[in-house]
């Protein structure tokens, strides 16, 4: 599937000189200074993961048709693929940890189902900004001394900063429960999902793809979301026929063969369904 949209900045993962990991921190004062144009509130998709703790200060920001409050002690995890934007970080500080998918690919294929931003109480905002600032001093050896660089240490430092951060089972809506069978099948679903969504609309297809049947991914997937297998598909279908309606010039009938439905009038009655109006008239809207 063609992933690029006309109206939305792509942004690609380059390294700090001298990091070639994969990883780097940065914080918002640092995105603000390479940014005098402001182009961080328009529209951008990346093709890397931003981890962001804000530690003061107050602003917005917004992923995938929602819009997030940001306090001292939020939490915002653009995963790639995301079309966010950030709306207003004028007076916020914190860290920002950018990384590549590859980095840490089997933790966070495991646990990004969170949503793009949460809230941590004072005491875990505490721990979080420490082991944020671990890792950033850690990075910053890489740069300066690369005799002392480590991957496996930037890689550990990481994993503990996203153990630290992310929500626990069912406290934060998409959080998803750390272990078991049902998260197993759920994991493998999402990622089959993630992969194939433009091409096969019925949950048989993943079921014969990934070795079990209808009802045991039926059965993962209401115990990991609260939703039935099928929902979930229709609502990945759904997010991405959004973003290209939103930011895109694509006519409906391109859009609906972009997400693989063969005839318009099935793409239609599916959005229609979904959201309550007609893609065209959904897109007047935005």
């Amino acid at each position: 599937m063609e992933n690029g949209h006309d109206g939305v900045r792509q942004l690609r993962y380059l390294p700090a000189v001298g990091a070639p990991y994969g990883v780097e921190v940065l914080d918002f004062a640092a995105l603000r200074a390479m940014d005098s144009q402001r182009r961080r509130a328009l529209p951008q998709r990346p093709d890397f993961h931003v981890l962001a703790l804000v530690g003061s200060g107050a602003g917005g920001h917004e992923a995938d048709f929602r819009g997030y409050r940001l306090r001292e002690g939020s939490v915002v995890w653009i995963r790639p693929g995301m079309v966010h934007r950030w709306s207003d970080v004028d007076t916020c500080d914190g860290p920002l940890v950018l990384f590549r998918p590859a980095f840490l690919a089997g933790f966070t294929a495991a646990e990004a189902a969170v949503p793009a931003g949460w809230e941590l109480d004072p005491p875990r905002l505490e721990l979080a900004l420490l082991a944020a600032g671990h890792l950033r001093r850690e990075h910053e050896a890489v740069v300066t001394a690369p005799a002392l660089a480590s991957e496996g240490l930037l890689s550990h430092l990481l994993a503990a900063l996203l153990l630290r951060v992310l929500p626990a089972g069912g406290g934060v809506e998409g959080a998803v429960p750390s272990g078991g069978r049902h998260a197993e099948v759920f994991r493998a679903y999402r990622a089959a999902v993630e992969e194939h969504f433009a091409e096969w609309h019925q949950v048989r297809a993943y079921a014969r793809a990934l070795g079990y049947d209808v009802r045991t991914l039926t059965r993962a997937v209401r115990a990991a979301t609260g939703t039935g297998a099928k929902a979930f598909l229709d609502q990945r279908v759904l997010l991405e026929a959004k973003r290209v309606l939103a930011h895109t010039d694509v006519p409906v009938g391109a859009c609906a063969r972009r997400l693989g439905f063969l005839d318009v009038g099935n793409f239609v009655a599916f959005f229609r369904r979904q959201v309550g109006v007609p893609p065209g008239e959904w897109r007047g809207a935005q």
